[in-house]
């Protein structure tokens, strides 16, 4: 096996964005009468957006709010911020770089919605993702193996030859389903060995080479 493609998770991957997500949703779910903490927050790490508004609803009083007026509050206010400012992972936008330096294409591969994309890719460097595939994109969010299946085929390459990067299980999960071989970065919930599979507490240390070598 050759490194063909190197498919990136977002959120708590190249992005420290979950400690954002987690204040809005304890605030906003707060301020509409139902109780939501940390561990809950920890409970949706990775999941498909879709799932996580089906799990808020569930815990507001009926008629506090619709769906989808939930979804827009809390995007928009998760999106504000992201707006503002970002804080890459350790290591993340230097090995991204350096994948593009050597011309190994790379993706994006995110449970979240298009515009929350855009909005953390105006902090990133133009030209380091050949493909992105958002959450709103697919049929079957994470940990269904769709999003890297589909970012997999977008750059026309064989997913057991690309290297999935990813913090949560659902997304580990997602990457180990697709067929690709997985560099796992828990942040807020562990991630146990498994073949195919690399966990690191940082990206620090990693390289192109060493990304290849895990597919020799």
């Amino acid at each position: 096996m050759t490194l063909r493609a190197v498919l990136w998770d977002m959120d708590g991957t190249l992005v420290d964005s979950e400690p954002v997500w987690a204040r809005v949703q304890i605030d906003l779910l707060g301020s509409l009468g139902a109780q939501w903490t940390v561990e809950d927050c920890v409970s949706l790490v990775g999941s498909d957006l879709r799932d996580a508004v089906r799990a808020w609803m569930a815990r507001i009083p009926a008629g506090a709010i619709t769906a989808e007026e939930l979804a827009e509050r809390m995007f928009s206010q998760v999106l504000e911020s992201l707006g503002r400012e970002v804080e890459f992972r350790p290591g993340a936008l230097e090995l991204l770089q350096a994948l593009a330096k050597e011309e190994v294409p790379c993706a994006l591969v995110s449970a979240s919605y298009r515009v929350m994309i855009d909005a953390v890719l105006r902090h990133v460097p133009d030209g380091l993702f050949q493909v992105i595939v958002a959450g709103d994109e697919v049929e079957h969010g994470k940990p269904h193996p769709e999003p890297y299946l589909t970012a997999a085929r977008a750059l026309g390459v064989d997913p057991a030859d690309c290297v999935v990067v990813e913090d949560s299980p659902a997304g580990t999960a997602a990457g180990t389903a697709a067929g690709a071989f997985v560099v796992a970065v828990p942040q807020w919930v562990t991630i146990p060995d498994a073949p195919r599979r690399l966990v690191v507490s940082s990206l620090e240390p990693l390289s192109p080479e060493a990304l290849r070598d895990l597919l020799r």
